[in-house]
C-alpha cells in the first residue's frame, strides 16, 4: 500500500497540522487519500456513522481529505481519567480500562493487530494514507511498546517527514538528537524535515539549513511560518495558550476548564464568532459576571464536581445561576448540573452517590455500556423547528426527576429536542443541558441561542440564516493546505513512495 509518515522531534511540534493539510494538499492533487493514526491519547472524540469513537483530530483530517470518518483511521484511542489510569477504545469501542504500566501487557498485541488489519482495509479502498506518529519516535525508554512511530512507518516502508518546532528554541538539537536515536533503517525512512511555527526572517535561518542538510544528508523540505489561524487541538493543554477573543466582542462566554475536560472542540464555533468572546475559566479562577457560564464534557464527572466543591467554584455557579444568569451543560457538565450522580460500580473510579449542583432535576447513574451515536433532531427551544446534528457520548443513564415543591412554585422544564433524552431547559431560557457533541456547530441553532444572550444585554440579534460550522471549517482548511503547500516541497516525499 502507498503510505507516508509525519514524525514529530516532540509533542506539539505539528504533526496533526502537518497530516492535516497534506490530506487537503493531496487530495485536490487527485489523490484519494486517507489519514491514519495507529494510537491516539486525547479526550477530544469524533462519533462516527457507525456509533464508533475515533480522535477528534483524524476526523478533521478526514474531512480534509474529502472523506467520512471512519474507525480505520484511529484504532486505538486511549481516554485518559485523572486517576493514572485511560478508558481503551479498540476499533472504535470501549474494552477497558488500564494503567500506563499495565497497558502493554494487556493491549500491545491486540492493538498492533487492530493498527494492521486498519491498515489493509484503508490500503485497499485509499491511494495513499498519511500516518503521523505521536510524541517522539526516540524515546527510548517507551520505543519497545510504541505502536504509534516507526513501528508502523518501518511496517509500511513508508518515506517519513520529521517535524521539529522552532518556537520552543533547539530545533537542531532536537532534529540532530531525534536522528541519532533511531535505528539505522528507522532513519532510512526519515525523507525530509520541516521546521515549523518559524517567525523571523528565512535568510537568517538559511545557514542552519544548510549546515544541518549537510549534517544529516536529509533535505529540509519545508519552513512553515508562525499560523495564527485556530486549529482544533488534541488535549487539553492547548487550551492553555488560547488567548480571550478581541475587545470588540459584545457577549462574553465562560467555559469551565474542567481538569477532565473533554470535546472542548465543541467551543471551536463560539470562538469563531466575531461578536463572541470565549474565556476558559480554571476551576481555582474568578467566574466574574459573563452573559453565560458552560460546564463542558468530562471523562470523570464525578471526579470534576468534586473539585468544583472543593475549590467553590460549585458555590460561584450556584450564585450565578441564582442571580439570573445563564447556565450551560453539555454531556458531562451536564450531569454536574443535576441533582445527583451515582457511579455503583466505580467505573469513573469514585464509586458512590455524589451531590450535584441541583440546577436541574436530574439524577444520572454512570453504567458500564457507552452511548455512542451521531444523532439528527429538531429544536424546540430556543427556536423551534431548527434541524440540529451532532452526537452523543456518555456513560450516564440521566432522569429528569419529580421536583418536591408544590407544583406552582417547581419550575417547568422543556426538551431542548423532539427527543427528550437529549437535552432541556427551564421555563426561563436560563438553565440549558444537553448530551448533544456539536450543538454549536449548527449555525442557526447557535446563533438562536446567542441572540438570546444578545437581547438581554439589549444588543440587535445577530442573523439566523447562515451556514453550519463545516463550512467555516473547510474555508480554514483551504486556507491550511494553501499556505503550508506554498512552504513546502513534496518532491523527495512523494517520488519517493512506494
Amino acid at each position: 500500500m502507498k503510505a507516508i509518515m509525519v514524525v514529530g522531534t516532540t509533542s506539539h511540534a505539528g504533526k496533526s497540522l502537518l497530516v492535516t493539510a497534506l490530506c487537503r494538499i493531496l487530495s485536490r492533487r487527485g489523490w484519494r487519500v486517507s489519514p491514519f493514526k495507529g494510537q491516539n491519547m486525547a479526550l477530544n472524540a469524533y462519533v462516527t456513522t457507525t456509533g464508533a469513537e475515533i480522535g477528534h483530530a483524524q476526523a478533521v483530517q478526514a474531512w480534509a481529505a474529502g472523506v467520512a470518518p471512519q474507525v480505520e483511521m484511529n484504532p486505538i484511542l486511549l481516554k485518559p481519567q485523572g486517576d493514572a489510569t485511560s478508558q481503551v477504545i479498540l476499533k472504535g469501542r470501549a474494552v477497558g480500562r488500564t494503567t500506563a504500566t499495565n497497558y502493554y501487557e494487556q493491549y500491545f498485541e491486540a492493538g498492533w493487530q487492530a493498527i494492521q488489519e486498519s491498515l489493509a482495509r484503508l490500503g485497499q479502498e485509499f491511494d495513499l494514507i498519511v500516518c503521523e506518529g505521536a510524541g517522539s519516535p526516540a524515546e527510548i525508554n517507551l520505543k519497545h511498546r510504541d505502536l504509534t512511530n516507526m513501528r508502523v512507518a518501518t511496517y509500511l516502508k513508508a518515506p517519513t517527514i520529521l517535524i521539529a518546532d522552532i518556537d520552543r528554541g533547539g530545533v537542531f538539537a532536537h532534529i540532530v538528537g531525534t536522528l541519532e536515536l533511531l535505528e539505522p533503517e528507522e532513519r532510512s525512512l526519515i525523507k525530509g524535515i520541516v521546521i515549523n511555527k518559524f517567525r523571523g526572517q528565512r535568510e537568517l535561518l538559511q545557514p542552519g539549513i544548510e549546515w544541518l542538510q549537510e549534517r544529516t544528508g536529509i533535505p529540509v523540505i519545508g519552513v512553515i511560518p508562525w499560523l495564527d489561524e485556530s486549529f482544533p487541538a488534541e488535549d487539553s493543554l492547548s487550551l492553555l495558550d488560547r488567548q480571550q477573543s478581541s475587545d470588540n466582542s459584545e457577549i462574553n462566554v465562560a467555559v469551565i476548564r474542567l481538569p477532565r475536560i473533554s470535546n472542548f472542540t465543541d467551543f471551536d464555533p463560539l470562538e469563531a464568532e466575531p461578536s463572541v468572546s470565549v474565556r476558559y475559566v480554571g476551576p481555582k479562577e474568578t467566574l466574574g459576571y459573563p452573559d453565560a457560564v458552560i460546564l463542558p464534557g468530562s471523562k470523570a464527572a464525578i471526579a470534576d464536581l468534586i473539585l468544583l466543591q472543593r475549590t467553590g467554584m460549585a458555590e460561584a455557579i450556584q450564585n450565578y445561576a441564582a442571580a439570573g444568569g445563564t447556565v450551560m451543560g453539555i454531556c458531562g457538565g451536564f450531569q454536574i448540573m443535576g441533582q445527583l450522580l451515582a457511579d455503583p460500580e466505580g467505573i469513573e473510579g469514585h464509586e458512590g452517590r455524589y451531590k450535584g449542583l441541583g440546577l436541574i432535576p436530574l439524577r444520572t447513574v454512570i453504567t458500564s455500556q457507552k452511548i455512542a451515536r451521531q444523532r439528527s433532531v429538531t429544536s424546540k427551544y430556543p427556536q423551534t423547528g431548527l434541524p440540529v446534528v451532532g452526537y452523543e457520548i456518555h456513560q450516564g443513564r440521566t432522569q429528569l426527576v419529580t421536583n418536591d415543591k408544590e407544583e406552582t412554585e417547581a419550575p417547568v422544564y422543556h426538551s431542548l429536542f423532539d427527543d427528550r433524552s437529549l437535552g432541556v431547559v427551564d421555563d426561563s431560557l436560563s438553565i440549558w443541558g444537553t448530551y448533544l457533541h456539536g450543538i454549536f456547530d449548527n449555525g442557526p441553532w447557535r446563533r438562536a441561542w446567542l441572540n438570546r444572550l444578545r437581547q438581554q444585554r439589549g444588543l440587535g440579534s445577530l442573523p439566523t440564516g447562515i451556514s453550519n460550522h463545516r463550512e467555516q471549517r473547510e474555508a480554514m482548511l483551504n486556507a491550511l493546505a494553501e499556505t503550508i503547500e506554498s512552504h513546502l516541497d513534496l518532491s523527495p516525499i512523494i517520488e519517493t513512495a512506494p
